[in-house]
C-alpha cells in the first residue's frame, strides 16, 4: 500500500525529476516554475526556441535543458536516457487556427504529430523506462477536447484524442503504478492576449462563472496537484481548468 503523507508533504515534489516538455511556452513554463516551486528539479524540453528554455533554466537556477523533436522516435528516447525523469507533463503543442475548408491533408498530419504522436512517444518511453517502480503523467489537453471552437477543428480532434489516450494508459499502466491523467485548460492569458482577440476575451470574462481569463499558475497548480502525493489514488481522469466556462449553457 503506497504511504500516506503528513499533511505538509501531499504537495512535496521534493527528490522528484520532472519532465516538462514545451518548457520554453506560457503555459510550460509556468509549469515548471511551480512544479520548481515543489522541490522539483526541473527538466526543461524544448523543440525550437533555444533561448527562453535557457532563460527559464537560468531563473530556475538548477535543472537540465534537453532539445528533441518529440515526433522523432529515436530523439525521444535519447532525450530520456540523457535526463531520466521521474514524472512527466506532456505539455508540447501546436494551436494555428485553420478553416476546415481550407486545411490540406498535410496540414491535418502536422496537427495529429505535434499534439499526438509526441504524447505517445513520450508516454511510451517514460512507462518504458519506469518499468514497475511507478510513476505520473499528466497530459495537457484542452477545453476544446471537449466542446470545439471554429478555426480549430484539427486542434480539438487531437486534444478529444489525448484526452482518451490518458484514460487508455492509465488503464494499460495502472498495473505497473503509473498514473495517467489529463487537465484541460480553458482561455489562458498571455502577454499581449487581449489587444490580438478583444472580442474573445470579452466574451470569456462576461461568460465564465468566475470573470476571468486563466494563468498558467491556474493550470501548474492543477498539474502540481496530480504528480503529487495527494492524488496517489486518481488515474485516468481529465481535470477541466477553466473558471466554470464548461458549466455555461449552451442554450
Amino acid at each position: 500500500m503506497t504511504p500516506i503523507p503528513d499533511v505538509h508533504d501531499l504537495l512535496s515534489l521534493a527528490d522528484e525529476t520532472v519532465l516538462v516538455t514545451g518548457a520554453s511556452g506560457n503555459i510550460g513554463s509556468g509549469i515548471a516554475r511551480r512544479l520548481g516551486e515543489a522541490g522539483a528539479e526541473i527538466v526543461v524540453h524544448f523543440h525550437r526556441d533555444a533561448a527562453s528554455a535557457t532563460s527559464l533554466a537560468e531563473e530556475l537556477g538548477s535543472g537540465t535543458i534537453v532539445q528533441a523533436d518529440l515526433s522523432d522516435a529515436e530523439a525521444v528516447d535519447a532525450m530520456f536516457a540523457a535526463c531520466r525523469p521521474t514524472l512527466v507533463v506532456n505539455n508540447a503543442a501546436a494551436q494555428p487556427v485553420q478553416a476546415l475548408h481550407n486545411m490540406r491533408f498535410d496540414d491535418w498530419r502536422a496537427m495529429m504529430s505535434a499534439n499526438l504522436d509526441g504524447a505517445f512517444l513520450v508516454m511510451q518511453c517514460a512507462a518504458g523506462s519506469w518499468g514497475d517502480a511507478g510513476g505520473a503523467i499528466v497530459n495537457i489537453a484542452s477545453i476544446e477536447g471537449i466542446d470545439p471552437a471554429a478555426g480549430h477543428a484539427h486542434y480539438a480532434t487531437s486534444k478529444a484524442g489525448l484526452i482518451m489516450f490518458s484514460r487508455a494508459a492509465a488503464l494499460e499502466y495502472g498495473p505497473s503504478g503509473i498514473r495517467v491523467n489529463c487537465v484541460s485548460p480553458g482561455l489562458i492569458d498571455r502577454d499581449g492576449l487581449a489587444d490580438d482577440w478583444p472580442e474573445g476575451v470579452s466574451r470569456w470574462q462576461d461568460k465564465a462563472p468566475l470573470g476571468r481569463l486563466g494563468t498558467p499558475k491556474d493550470v501548474a497548480d492543477a498539474v502540481l496537484f496530480l504528480l503529487s502525493p495527494a492524488a496517489r489514488w486518481i488515474s485516468g481522469i481529465n481535470l477541466v481548468v477553466d473558471g466554470g466556462m464548461s458549466a455555461q449553457s449552451r442554450w
